[in-house]
């Protein structure tokens, strides 16, 4: 078992809020991590259950009454708890009552949301990083604001790298023993999600078509989203693939990512960009193995840009610096993969290379970036294939794609009283 970015966040959050929600992809590790408080005296309930689910379902109220310190697992199966939860919280306020977990984002049913304002703290769990895989407290972020990112002795390049891309951040994928294994897996875990959760939060039509529609998808992961090209592929209209992208958003298994923009400069693209979330889904759903790669790199640049998209978002969540995610790209055609805005409004850029080697023009849309915000941009690295740190001017440098996860060893953060390590 691994420890958990956002166990911390958890603990705090339950000190002080009567509900906390944990919502996240099915099989990151919710459970896991919920049935771990549960030994300090907490109720289990899982939504899983269909005996527990009918019984949910059917009286709402007198399923809450009574709970106290309760957890309720899957949530999304029975969402009228939620408005039986706010009752008995308006009841009796007191932090910790419940501890939630969801496998699909409820919040996005206005109800739901109104309904427990003030009430509840929501913290994402996505699955692992490559930092809780090694047991290591990352300060990425905190390095790339102050500008002091440092070069990697026991960086991982080359085929290790793309292996390691593979691989995703599922822990039962992880603990397979071979690529063929691990794809079974994975493939398995995509039917489930397109056929099971996505029924448990909305009707789709031609539901036989997603697993089609989510393959075009993966074809567009890192780039533009263009609705009507991928509705089409399907035979829907513009605003249904919109709303599959939607659903598929609430059940964890992509994200589009905002453009940032500035009132000052009207040559900037406004179109959102869509990721998986998950760099081993994305690599199944476009049947990408290793031996593939190997014979085509340039097909690693797409997958690596949503592997590092999906860490920097799980490094957030272990960050106390409060930050939004955005891409950008003006209309000359020069983008930054992830810009990063502080909520002080200062901004990093990231951009993505598999490449070993970085030139001065990989730094053109950083550069793009850094004149739109002036004072308000902080750094802006290209994150390459290599282990060493190179300067190409003011704020600006190459920067190994393995600081994503370096930090302070395992040994050194026990001394501190705060221990990262498995378990």
């Amino acid at each position: 078992m691994y420890a958990r970015f956002v166990e911390q966040r958890v603990e705090e959050a339950l000190s002080d809020t009567p509900v906390v929600l944990i919502v996240g992809p099915r099989r990151a590790g919710k459970t896991t991590l919920v049935r771990k408080m549960g030994e300090a005296g907490r109720s289990y309930i899982t939504l899983d259950d269909q005996t527990v689910l009918s019984a949910a379902q059917s009286d709402p109220a007198g399923f809450i009454r009574g709970l106290d310190r309760a957890i309720i697992d899957e949530i999304q199966r029975a969402p009228d708890l939620l408005l039986a939860i706010k009752k008995a919280v308006d009841e009796k306020h007191q932090p910790g009552q419940f501890l939630l977990t969801g496998s699909a984002n409820v919040l996005t049913l206005p109800r739901i949301a109104d309904s427990l304002a003030g009430r509840m703290e929501t913290i994402r769990m996505l699955p692992l990083a490559r930092a809780e895989v090694e047991g290591r407290t990352p300060d990425f972020l905190e390095r790339l604001f102050e500008g002091k990112l440092q070069s990697q002795r026991n960086g991982i390049v080359g085929d290790d790298l793309m292996q390691l891309v593979l691989l995703g951040g599922f822990p039962e994928a992880i603990g397979r023993n071979t690529e063929r294994r691990r794809q079974d897996w994975l493939r398995s875990y995509l039917t489930s999600i397109l056929v099971r959760d996505l029924r448990d939060i909305a009707d789709v039509e031609k539901l036989t078509e997603l697993p089609k529609f989510v393959r075009l998808l993966a074809e567009h992961s890192g780039q533009l989203v263009n609705y009507s090209q991928v509705a089409a592929g399907i035979g829907v209209t513009h605003k249904t693939g919109q709303r599959y992208v939607g659903l598929l958003e609430q059940v964890f298994l992509v994200t589009t990512v905002q453009p940032w923009f500035t009132n000052k400069l009207s040559r900037l693209a406004k179109t959102p960009k869509l990721h998986f979330l998950d760099s081993g889904l994305l690599a199944t759903a476009r049947g990408l193995t290793f031996e593939r790669l190997k014979a085509d790199r340039t097909l690693f640049g797409a997958l690596l840009e949503s592997f590092v998209f999906s860490e920097v978002l799980k490094l957030m969540s272990a960050s106390d610096l409060q930050l939004t995610p955005y891409h950008f790209r003006d209309r000359d055609m020069r983008e930054v993969d992830i810009v990063l805005e502080r909520d002080d409004g200062m901004i990093v850029g990231i951009e993505v290379k598999a490449s070993a080697t970085v030139k001065a023009g990989d730094f053109s849309g950083l550069r793009a970036l850094a004149e739109a915000c002036g004072d308000r941009f902080a750094f802006g690295i290209v994150l390459y294939d290599s282990a060493d740190i190179v300067p190409f001017g003011d704020r600006l440098a190459a920067a190994p794609l393995s600081s994503l996860w370096d930090g302070e060893s395992p040994a050194k953060i026990t001394s501190k009283g705060a221990s990262h390590e498995p378990v």
